[in-house]
């Protein structure tokens, strides 16, 4: 199993509609995606500014190949990358082996 954590911050206060939207449009593509286990956009109760993207795959080359699919080069890439600041962790959850 390939986890990986996305924390997102749009750039302006403009920009927090957009991704809000271009995140929501995304989730019904990545979970038809093979090897998709769990994939889950958050946005903070207490900054509103910030996301959280929770992604379950069943392995780092599921993960990766997402890159390369719609819901990657159609939206993510258009419409969010462009307003926003992102860091993406591989990870794993604690008491489990690598």
């Amino acid at each position: 199993m390939f986890h990986l954590i996305v924390t997102i911050a749009p750039k302006t206060s403009d920009d927090v509609v957009p991704v809000f939207d271009a995140l929501s449009r995304r989730r019904a593509l990545c979970l038809s995606e093979p090897g998709c286990v769990h994939w889950e956009a958050y946005q903070s109760l207490d900054s509103p500014q910030e996301f959280v993207l929770v992604e379950h795959w069943e392995s780092r080359t599921h993960g990766e190949a997402h890159g390369h699919l719609p819901a990657i080069q159609d939206i993510h890439l258009p419409e969010v990358l462009p307003r926003v600041t992102r860091i993406a962790r591989p990870s794993k959850p604690l008491g489990h082996a690598a």
